[in-house]
């Protein structure tokens, strides 16, 4: 038997922010990640609407870019103190994940965070309250997912949670917020919303409901991404979408190895975390070319590299779709290797049996469509840091 679940209500569109006016309930904790949607009047505006709606609000704020387990703790602490029937969050994906995991601990104080580590083991929640969540960045689709990635800093490693009982509620996917994405950030999470569609079409665990959001995510973000980093804000509006299709996508049929590689590596080195979306994008076109040694995966990225418009021979398919990608990552900034950001060699020497072993073991590797061990992640993590072609 399978499972295909979604948030109850999905509102999109110009002013869908307002749909904060239908909840019902009495306290509504709000958690934010730094000042830029309380700057921009978003928060206010929510604020406003909930008012509108009966609720007495407090707000949670400062959730750091990839959350700690630190942090992920006090949030649920302030929740225990004022008892919120409602969490929302609004913000990108930092602060909507850190929530996320917030709320099992609120509704499940006595739980560990080494309890959350088994994926799909969560116990039931909405005991305590329901969850809304409302992007402003276009990329991790967390919105609609059932998936949470926080950052255990004092191992350096970031665990993804993955259950559908924290698949939010209600998610509400307004335009408006995602204008204010600077360039580097509409790369990164564009990038990372690719991902998120090639990962689930290629997944062991893609079905007939996923299959077609994987392939139209990936249509528009071929279409509409790079204007999108140009500033087109039309486009822009249509990425927010296509992540969102991307997440519905994913969250059903799981992703692979290139997040378990973005997770295991971003917070692994010295120079500083690598950001995800960044991550995402350069890993991408490597474990494309290891997939495809697949036969099925082969066939399944062959559709892909049709679907961006990309013609010649199948087995051409692959390699030009892989250039393809490679020269968006160019255009928009995003290095080729990871020797490129500065990682030191005789570091990444050092760790890379560690950040090898536990890529294998992180909750994703399970339905990418190749095998993998740890002798040959760390194989493909070597041909990642020096930009070499992946020849096994």
């Amino acid at each position: 038997m399978k499972r295909f679940t979604l948030p109850r209500d999905i509102y999109y569109g110009e002013n869908s922010l307002e749909a904060l006016k239908t909840i019902s309930g009495k306290k509504a904790m709000l958690v934010l990640g730094g000042g830029t949607m309380k700057r921009l009047g978003f928060v206010d505006k929510a604020l406003g609407y909930l008012k509108e709606a009966g609720l007495e609000t407090s707000i949670f704020e400062g959730v750091e870019p990839d959350p700690s387990v630190e942090t992920v703790m006090k949030g649920a602490k302030a929740m225990e103190e004022f008892k919120p029937d409602w969490i929302i969050s609004m913000g990108g994906g930092s602060p909507i994940d850190a929530a996320k995991a917030m709320w099992v601990f609120y509704e499940y104080p006595q739980m560990s965070f080494e309890d959350l580590l088994v994926p799909f083991s969560f116990p039931q929640l909405r005991k305590k309250a329901r969850f809304a969540a409302i992007a402003s960045t276009s990329g991790t689709a967390t919105e609609v997912t059932a998936f949470s990635v926080i950052t255990d800093y004092e191992k350096g490693i970031k665990y993804p949670l993955a259950d559908f009982n924290i698949t939010p509620d209600l998610a509400i996917v307004d335009p408006s917020l995602a204008e204010t994405m600077p360039k580097d950030l509409t790369a990164y999470t564009g990038m990372d919303a690719l991902t998120h569609a090639v990962e689930a079409y290629v997944s062991t665990a893609h079905s007939l409901f996923t299959d077609p959001l994987a392939l139209k995510a990936i249509d528009v973000i071929n279409t509409s991404l790079i204007k999108s980093y140009d500033g087109d804000m039309k486009e822009r509006e249509e990425i927010h979408y296509a992540q969102c299709l991307a997440g519905m996508a994913f969250s059903n049929a799981l992703l692979g190895i290139v997040h378990s590689m973005a997770h295991k590596t971003g917070a692994a080195f010295s120079q500083g975390h690598i950001t995800h979306g960044m991550a995402n994008a350069m890993y991408l076109p490597y474990v494309i070319r290891y997939n495809a040694r697949v036969e099925e995966a082969f066939e399944r990225y062959v559709d892909i590299a049709r679907i961006m418009g990309i013609e010649g021979t199948r087995k051409d398919s692959i390699e030009k779709l892989c250039g393809r990608i490679a020269e968006m990552n160019r255009y928009m900034g995003i290095p080729a290797a990871l020797k490129d950001l500065g990682i030191d060699e005789k570091e990444f020497k050092e760790k890379l049996p560690e950040v090898a072993k536990n890529a294998v073991e992180d909750a994703c590797t399970g339905s990418n469509p190749r095998a993998i061990d740890a002798p040959s992640m760390e194989k493909l993590l070597t041909c990642v840091y020096y930009g070499q072609d992946v020849d096994f």
